[in-house]
């Protein structure tokens, strides 16, 4: 059952008038005192304020005290001598804690009633036996006891129960019943439980025992959830949202650029691929309308690798032709058979077949002006046509032949149709680089780790 009609009139006064009249200021010393009856300078704040019953000047009365084992507060009592209206609250004089506080006092004897409890506007307060509850933000903080809190619900409960009776005489006589109940708490005949749940944490159940353990009361400390966090007006924290990365594999990436022959403007589309059983790459690819003009270039998508590559594949079949290249900027590729060697970098980044990385080959030598054209000699003319007829055969299946690929960045790769497993005919290697190749590679002088220590000492 709701006790949504315990709630106390209104604000203590409400809107102070300008000029407050002679206070009475609290003695030397700290400006939250403990609190005590025997303290004689401890004495309330006086302000004038307007009544927001009968809209003329009232007294409001604040006391500035601290609770022991607990914190500081404000106490505050507003009352009208014009038509008699009152009321007191307490704030708490402290920020919202960290945490919601929860305390969970079992009352067993009558000296459990006399428990001083402080109850923020934020705490919802309950009791199990009788499935009774006070929600939260329908009753002003107060600063009273166990019995204090039973009896200001059943003030609550009481005060529209003639309104009740006339029009709902069946609820008037249930709440009547309910409100015994209530009263019959406060002789604590048998144990019951009081549950008071405040996610702001400036609730307050005393400890009589304190410092020492009460076994009777139990508090709990916990994190409050998001809708506890937007009553009390705190900017919650949502939970962090990992933002969805964007799947580049599904989408072609464009940007303008200029064509390397005409220096047109053209477009260059950009991919990123994931190579399975490798790693992922990005390939470009550059169409000029104007003279039409095509690029394509690859890059690989990760860093260099711990070792160099050597790929060693023996070509003894057509379908040999189909297989999937990535040949790197820093690859250099070999064919054995036909005493050819070609460094890296030259043809760059490339992402082909095997197919069509021989083509490339054959275009590189027989398109060569300085190989085949009228400043050639006769000797190297039939020797690179030797070279043509017979990377033709490769190419037709007639000759089988060893291609190597040899990349210190490990960043290359030539398919395996068998994977995951071995496949007979080609072998792969990994070794460790020499210091000309890192140094080809730039990797001699780049550091990693500790270069702050080495900024520092320059500074």
């Amino acid at each position: 059952m709701l006790a949504s009609g315990a709630v106390d009139p209104g604000l203590p006064g409400a809107a102070a008038a300008p000029s407050p009249v002679p206070a009475r200021q609290p003695g030397p010393g700290h400006l939250f005192r403990p609190i005590s009856a025997d303290d004689e300078e401890q004495q309330p704040t006086e302000i004038e304020s307007l009544c927001m019953n009968c809209y003329r000047n009232g007294m409001t009365r604040l006391l500035l005290t601290e609770i022991p084992f607990f914190r500081e507060i404000i106490v505050s009592s507003f009352s009208c001598e014009h038509c008699g209206w009152n009321n007191t609250e307490i704030q708490s004089a402290g920020r919202i804690q960290d945490q919601g506080v929860r305390y969970t006092l079992t009352v067993r004897a009558q000296e459990d009633m006399n428990r001083e409890v402080v109850k923020t506007d934020s705490a919802t307060t309950r009791i199990p036996e009788l499935d009774f509850e006070i929600p939260a933000f329908s009753q002003k903080g107060a600063l009273t006891t166990v019995e204090g809190l039973i009896s200001r619900a059943v003030s609550g409960l009481e005060q529209d129960q003639p309104t009740r009776r006339a029009n709902e005489e069946a609820m008037a006589e249930r709440i009547d019943e309910f409100i015994v109940k209530l009263k019959e708490l406060k002789q604590v005949a048998s144990p019951f439980t009081l549950i008071i749940d405040d996610p702001s944490g400036n609730s307050f159940v005393e400890n009589p025992y304190a410092p020492r353990k009460d076994d009777a009361l139990v508090i709990t400390h916990y994190n409050r959830t998001l809708q506890q966090e937007e009553k009390l007006g705190l900017q919650a924290e949502e939970p962090e949202e990992k933002p969805e990365e964007e799947d580049l594999r599904n989408e072609v990436l464009q940007f303008n650029t200029n064509c390397p022959e005409c220096n047109a403007p053209a477009q260059t589309n950009m991919k990123l691929v994931q190579i399975p059983h490798f790693k992922e790459v990005i390939i470009m690819a550059t169409n000029c309308e104007n003279c039409g003009h095509r690029t394509n270039e690859v890059k690989s998508g990760g860093a260099v690798e711990p070792l160099g590559t050597r790929i060693t594949f023996y070509i003894t079949d057509p379908s040999d032709m189909t297989r999937d290249l990535l040949k790197s900027e820093t690859c250099s590729l070999e064919i054995p058979e036909l005493e050819f060697e070609l460094g890296m970098a030259i043809l760059g980044g490339k992402f082909t077949t095997l197919e069509g990385i021989l083509k490339d080959i054959r275009e590189l030598v027989t398109k060569n002006p300085f190989t085949l054209g009228d400043s050639s000699s006769p000797g190297q003319t039939e020797k690179l046509q030797e070279f043509s007829q017979k990377l033709d055969q490769i190419l037709e299946g007639n000759m089988k032949a060893h291609f190597v690929m040899d990349d210190p960045a490990g960043n290359s790769y030539l398919q395996n149709v068998y994977a995951p497993e071995d496949d007979p005919e080609m072998k792969v290697e990994h070794y460790k680089r020499t210091f000309d190749q890192n140094e080809e590679l730039g990797l001699n002088d780049m550091k990693t780790e500790g270069y702050e220590t080495g900024l520092a000492s320059q500074r």
